[in-house]
Formats: C-alpha cells, structure tokens, sequence
C-alpha cells in the first residue's frame, strides 16, 4: 500500500458497522460545529462525532470570551500587534491578519447564528472587557462569564436544526485512507450506542479534526476530561506533521483546590483582572506592578512565571487574586460560574481573596496546518487546539482561541467545497503490533509530565520525564513481546496510549528548544535566543515507526531554517 500515512493503528477490533458522509468533523465544540454547519448549507452530507455529549467539549468552559476588535476606535491592527507581541516572535504574520481581519464578520455571523453576547442596556451595543496581552477593550463575552456555554449551547441548536447528523459517546481511533494515501474516513469506538455500538468506520472524502486540547496529560488542567490529545495522537499516526507541541499555555489563576488535586481544575478567567482584580501574595503585596507595564494584565506567559517566581522566593503553594474591592452585585453579574465554583470549594471572593495557581490550559502547537486547516495528509484537516495555524506562536493571546475556531473552521468548510475530494475505496491496513498501555498509566504520565515538563522546565527534569514515558512503553512492548499480550482494548487504554504519544513529542520539543520562550521555560537556559531558536519545531513519526516513540530517534524531528512557518505540502514518502 503506498501513500502518505504511517499504517500505525491502534490495537482494536475490526470495524463491526459502517457509516458514509461527504465530511466526517471529529469534535464538537466552535470549530467543528461550525465546520459542520457551513458544509452543511452548501449541501454535503455532515456527521459529527464527539466524545462524549455534543456540549461536553472546552468550549462550553471557556469564560473569558470571544477577541475581536469590534468597539469604536478599535482595529484589526492594533488586535494583529498585540497578538503578535504575546506570541513571542513565532506567530505566522499572514496567519494573525487572515485572523483579526476576517473575525469581526465571523463574530457577526455567530450572532446571526443565534448566540447572545451581553450587551448595553443604554445603547444595546456589545459591552467589551479587556484581558491579558490586550491593549483595548474586545472581549465580547456573554452570560458574564458564560461565553462558552452561550456559543455551544447556540451553534447545538443550529446543527439540530439542520438536522446534521452526529455520534455521541464516540472516542475517534484513526484515520482511514485510501491506496494513495488520501484521507478516506475514521474508525471509533461507541459506547452504547444501540446498532452503532463498538468498533465502527465512518468513510467520507474529507475528515476535520477538531477535538481540542490534550490537557488531560497533566495532573492539573482546566481541561475537561475528554481532552487526551485523541486529534494529535491520530494525526501522528495518520504520518502528519505536528508543529510546536512544547508550547504549552499554563493559566496563571486556576482555583487552587490543594497540592495533590488533579484533573480538571476551575479557571477563574482573566477577565475578573481585566475588571480591576488584582494579584497579592500572602502579604497582600501585589507582585505585578513593575515586572510589566500591564502588570497584571501582562500576556499569560508573563504572568504565569511572574506566579511561581514569588511562589518559589517565598515558599507559597499558591498565590491569591483580590476582587473583594467588586461587591457581591459585581461578582453576582459579571462573573456568576465563578462565584460559583469558589463558594463551592469553601471560598466566598466578596470576602476573601481568591487562592489561585497555574495550571495546564491550552495548547498553542498542535497538527500543522495552511491557513484552509489542510494538513500534510491530503483530504485530513485540522482546526481549533488541535491544530497549529501559526496564529498563535509561543504563547496563544487570551480570548483568540474561540476567534481562531469560528475564522479558520469557515476558511475549511470553503476549501472543502471549492476541492471536492474523491477518495477510493479505504484501505483497512492489518493491526500493527504496537502495544496498549494499561488504564493506569495515564496517572503515571499526568504526574511525571507535571513533574518534568509542567511551567518550569530544564535540561534534567525533562530526561527525567523522557526517561519515564520510554520505560512505561518499553514495559508494555516486553509484555507483548514475551507474551503476546497487551492491555485490553478499550476507552481508557486508547487514551493513556494516545496520552503517552503526545507526552514523548511534547517532551522530545522541549528538550530540542533550548531557551525560554513564550510558555516554555527553561531554568537552565532562561533567556529567548532568536539567533537560535527563533523558529520551529516540527515532528513526524517516520514509516515503519513503532506507534509510540520509545526513543527520541523513535521520531522524525526537524527545525525550520527560519521563523517562517512551513507549507503544508503533503508528505509523500511510501505507507508500509
């Protein structure tokens, strides 16, 4: 079989049933419920597969809200240099104008769509807040604090109404292709889903990739529990192009719930200090001022670090954000889920400052993508956290992600009309004999990943971690070799081996990149070398690899010649 892929598959049983669609979109958050909705009105069939329910994904999470320069006196200009500045050098130019530039009109097309941002009661105009890294008011949010809730909750009601068919409770497995190579479908695995139940196909010309983030590779995230990385594991395998991985966006004020919580943790959105809220440590001095000159509102990177340098210079779990100076009509209005969630965990933000410390949010790498969200696989797209367009360099400016989704999900479903694919029957390659790992590794790989490769990183805690994740692997691989065992194929193997794959690429990143840049930092090299470094790294497993990188030389790493971001031209050495 010759093409562009690995013929890397996981260990799982034969697709049991079949679906056919024209676009198959993985993921069901802004920008593949957007996607679906505009291949949609230009008459392909859609099916949309989620992991869990169509509103479980990072969307509904997202607080702060939505960047756009949308106010008076406020241009895409100004929203492309502070998104350039926050990026720390390696933002794809043409990337953040296609962004700023077309997003304005894609925000207006999301409100046609039915969401309801907050408005003016005076004048009826979009009320703006500023955030992080942001020079101007152009956060349109909704619900005070609900912004994600309002964006899915309104493009779910556009898909049920246009009757576009979906998969829920369904944990994507790979990518089919077809003899040449061309991206002919996915198999997945369904959880109860009556006739579509188990291991299933669903075949289609173009497959769009949009299942978010890979939080979950960290004790300690605001990502929901579905976020494994499933999209960058796949792509990997499908022989992809992965860019940037090592560029990890932590948020500087999750709840901080105790030095052992894990999982998915409670943000408390940058826009409470875009409202005045102001960061003190334990004294109640407030540690910002004088380190930038937005101080508390310096991009997330700057005020992440900022976070754990007082913490480390005074021995502090945690540090504190004060916004008792709101009222309790402010914090009931503007920001209700989060006054919520404190008084839930025994905090009352009207009385008390609020106890907060980084914690893994987003991922600004991802599958390298053009800016049509077309990938080096032909016929495979990529679109929102899982995909790096460039937009978003060392260090994703807040409120861009939810812009980035609605923007290039319009630009895909337009290059999916514009080049209707027509793949040829998908080839079902022989299971590979790479392993599963047990259920339980996926808590050894969140805490050897926020031990070795969490906010601060050197040159010895992150062999320590690549160590780690090729012992794990190795362990697994010695069992099936001796043995002819693996662990039993299921949802929580999947994901520890898809964790595991993306843990070895994020790590072997950040050992390459040997500066501090944007959201990696390195103890040991702490300052941004642009002579160096001021480009990008780009990861592919070769063919014939094995599925998970035992060893660095396990994986094809390259760094570009310069900051310029790299086509997409599909590779084209043999599948075997």
């Amino acid at each position: 079989m010759s093409g562009t892929g690995t013929g890397i598959r996981l260990h799982a049983p034969a697709p049991g049933w079949e679906h056919e669609a024209d676009v198959v979109v993985v993921g069901s958050g802004v920008a593949g419920l957007t996607v679906a909705l505009r291949c949609a009105a230009q008459g392909a069939r859609v099916t949309v597969v989620t992991k869990a329910r169509l509103d479980d994904g990072s969307t509904r999470w997202a607080q702060g809200g939505i960047a756009a320069a949308l106010g008076e006196g406020d241009t895409p200009e100004q929203h492309l240099d502070d998104t350039l500045v926050a990026g720390a050098g390696l933002c794809d130019e043409e990337a953040v104008r296609t962004l700023v530039t077309e997003g304005p009109d894609a925000v207006r097309r999301l409100i046609a769509t039915g969401a309801q941002f907050d408005t003016s009661e005076a004048t009826g105009e979009i009320l703006l807040t500023r955030e992080g890294g942001h020079h101007r008011r152009r956060i349109a949010h909704a619900g005070g604090d609900a912004t994600g809730a309002e964006i899915s909750r309104a493009l779910i009601e556009a898909v049920r109404a246009a009757r576009i068919e979906f998969i829920e409770n369904a944990l994507v497995l790979d990518l089919l292709t077809d003899a040449e190579g061309r991206a002919a479908g996915v198999t997945l695995h369904v959880m109860g889903e009556g006739q579509r139940d188990g291991v299933g196909a669903v075949r289609a010309g173009a497959v769009v990739l949009a299942t978010g983030g890979m939080g979950q590779v960290f004790s300690a995230t605001t990502n929901p529990a579905v976020s494994t990385g499933d999209g960058v594991a796949l792509a990997l395998r499908a022989g992809a192009e992965v860019s940037d991985l090592e560029f990890v966006q932590f948020h500087p004020t999750v709840l901080f719930l105790g030095p052992d919580a894990e999982g998915q943790q409670p943000l408390v959105s940058e826009a409470v200090r875009g409202e005045g809220a102001y960061l003190v440590d334990a004294d109640g001095v407030r540690f910002m001022q004088g380190q930038h000159e937005l101080a508390e509102l310096a991009p997330r990177d700057i005020v992440a670090k900022g976070i754990m340098r007082r913490m480390q210079e005074t021995g502090a779990e945690h540090m504190y954000l004060d916004g008792r100076h709101f009222g309790a009509q402010m914090w009931e209005h503007r920001f209700p889920t989060i006054l919520a969630a404190c008084r839930a965990n025994g905090i009352d933000p009207v009385t008390q400052p609020v106890p907060v410390a980084p914690a893994a949010h987003y991922a600004s790498g991802g599958v390298r993508t053009d800016l049509h969200g077309r990938t080096t696989v032909p016929g495979l797209y990529a679109c929102g956290e899982v995909a790096c367009t460039g937009v978003h360099g060392a260090n994703r400016l807040a409120s861009n992600s939810l812009l980035e989704g609605l923007v290039f999900a319009e630009r895909i479903a337009a290059d999916i009309a514009e080049h209707p694919a027509a793949p040829g029957p998908a080839v079902f390659p022989e299971p590979g004999r790479s392993p599963l790992l047990p259920s339980e590794a996926r808590f050894a790989i969140q805490r050897t990943m926020t031990r070795g490769a969490g906010v601060l990183r050197s040159e010895r805690s992150l062999e320590g971690a690549a160590e780690a994740l090729s012992r794990m692997y190795a362990d697994a691989e010695e069992l099936l070799e001796r043995d002819g065992k693996t662990a039993e194929p299921c949802v929580e193997t999947w994901e520890a081996t898809n964790l595991c794959l993306v843990a070895r690429v994020l790590v072997e990143a950040a050992r390459r990149r040997e500066e501090t840049r944007g959201c990696h930092w390195r103890e040991d090299r702490p300052e941004r070398d642009d002579a160096h470094w001021r480009r990008h790294i780009v990861v592919h497993l070769p063919s014939g690899g094995a599925g998970l990188p035992a060893a660095p030389t396990s994986l094809t790493i390259r760094t570009t010649p310069t900051a310029d971001f790299p086509t997409t031209r599909p590779r084209t050495e043999p599948q075997r």
